[in-house]
């Protein structure tokens, strides 16, 4: 019983020591992908879909990732554009291809 109490210890801390620079890897420049031809991604205030929407964001729309945090069941990213780094907001994760 205390061997499988180490081992799954030990399996913890290695799966995040290996997850922390996969993060910090994915930052950089992202294209927004995916979103239904008629729609847009929502860029929001904060981490959340409780959060004011700021703007949508067509695909296509070239965006600097500054860092993902998970949110319940979702991954929300900082992010500025490209072409206006002074617009900052947050997007989902799903809708980001890294360029």
């Amino acid at each position: 019983m205390h061997k499988a109490i180490t081992a799954a210890l030990v399996a913890t801390m290695l799966a995040v020591l290996c997850a922390a620079p996969a993060q910090a890897g994915s930052t950089g420049l992202h294209e927004v992908v995916g979103v239904e031809t008629d729609d847009m991604l929502k860029m929001r205030a904060g981490p959340g879909t409780g959060y004011r929407i700021l703007l949508g964001l067509p695909n296509g729309t070239i965006l600097r990732l500054h860092g993902c945090d998970q949110t319940g069941g979702t991954r929300w990213c900082k992010v500025s554009l490209k072409q206006a780094r002074g617009v900052k907001g947050y997007v989902s994760w799903a809708y980001l291809r890294k360029i």
